[in-house]
């Protein structure tokens, strides 16, 4: 693993965790709101039908009998597509897919694309499962898939990729190197740019960006997006680019949503986070997830410039707030669909909704 060297990069990433951030004028990198599209919510539930032969099991099981949730989406041949993550009754995650003409009308595989099976992946991927896609697009037409592998001790970050978003190939967990083998890791989103209805995964000073992690806020690089470097501080950690805030909706937990997307002002990173019982946001309950956004610099893109001080979303729909876990609004996916942002999130950790959000 080769450690940052530059006195540039160590200073940026003690700004950048310093907390001494100023907004950018006017907020204009900020999305302004979302919308619910009530009439599609819950846009899917936990369905017993759907039968699924597991190889290690060695039997058939409900694979979403206990939730679906947590979904990545991206558009191909102008269709939505949402890989989502569902749950049998023993708590093994699988990836399913199911698409849409129209973003609120889905109709689903009958089985899981990804799925823990007897190959190099079980050690890390069973029983827990394969959990919350995030899904981004090669400029040469690659979909690149990062994902969570849990045993039920450890959670890894894998990655996968595929031609045509049904056959995928697992390529193993992301951070490769020994210091890592056992260190808790999830949820990476790629910094990408938007083309048209395709979001693009996007270099930055030769290298592709991934922000990282479930309690701080961490980076990656690749040259390939396939093979992947954690970024480290001085001390050869992890380096944090963004922590938690007491007093605020992200006071326990942070952790990226969707790809970060570079537009006017810098990257933007949706993220999740939960609410501290004892040093949080006192408007809500504890352990609350809610929805909130952050910009990193465009040419230095472990540099934090500003974040919300007000979440974009947080569970105030039935649905959201009574359910499998209470008071969960999770964001793994986003398009551009007609002219339009479409956000897909777990919603109680165990339903799929819908939302639109203004620019």
């Amino acid at each position: 693993m080769k450690k940052l060297t530059s006195l540039f990069l160590i200073i940026s990433f003690l700004f950048a965790c310093s907390g001494s951030q100023k907004a950018l004028e006017g907020n204009t990198w900020m999305f302004k709101s979302i919308e619910r599209l009530d009439k599609h919510n819950p846009l899917m539930e936990p369905d017993s039908r759907p039968e699924y032969y597991c190889p290690i099991r060695k039997k058939r099981v409900d694979w979403e009998e206990k939730a679906v949730f947590n979904p990545a989406a991206v558009i191909k041949d102008s269709r939505v597509w949402m890989l989502y993550r569902a749950q049998d009754e023993y708590g093994t995650s699988r990836i399913g897919i199911a698409n849409s003409r129209n973003g609120t009308e889905f109709r689903k595989n009958p089985l899981p694309v990804l799925a823990p099976d007897h190959d190099t992946m079980k050690e890390y991927e069973w029983e827990g499962g394969c959990e919350d896609p995030r899904i981004v697009l090669r400029d040469d037409g690659l979909y690149v898939m990062t994902y969570t592998a849990y045993d039920k001790e450890v959670a890894r970050l894998c990655l996968a990729s595929s031609r045509d978003l049904t056959s995928w190939e697992k390529h193993g967990v992301l951070f490769t190197d020994r210091k890592y083998r056992n260190f808790w890791s999830k949820s990476g989103a790629i910094v990408c740019e938007r083309d048209g209805n395709q979001i693009i995964a996007k270099k930055i000073n030769g290298k592709y960006w991934m922000y990282w992690g479930d309690t701080d806020i961490f980076m990656a690089t690749s040259d390939d997006l396939v093979s992947w470097r954690p970024m480290e501080d001085k001390n050869g950690d992890p380096a944090r680019v963004m922590m938690p805030r007491p007093g605020f909706f992200d006071s326990r937990t942070i952790e990226p949503g969707p790809f970060a997307l570079l537009r006017k002002g810098g990257i933007v990173l949706l993220y999740n986070s939960s609410n501290s019982a004892s040093s949080g946001d006192k408007t809500l309950g504890a352990d609350a997830y809610s929805v909130g956004q952050a910009v990193f610099s465009a040419k230095d893109p472990w540099k934090l410039l500003a974040r919300s001080d007000n979440y974009l979303l947080t569970a105030e729909r039935d649905f959201e707030r009574e359910a499998l876990v209470p008071n969960v609004c999770f964001l793994n996916g986003m398009v551009w669909l007609n002219g339009r942002w479409m956000l897909y999130y777990g919603a109680g950790g165990d339903k799929v909704a819908v939302a639109e959000m203004r620019e």
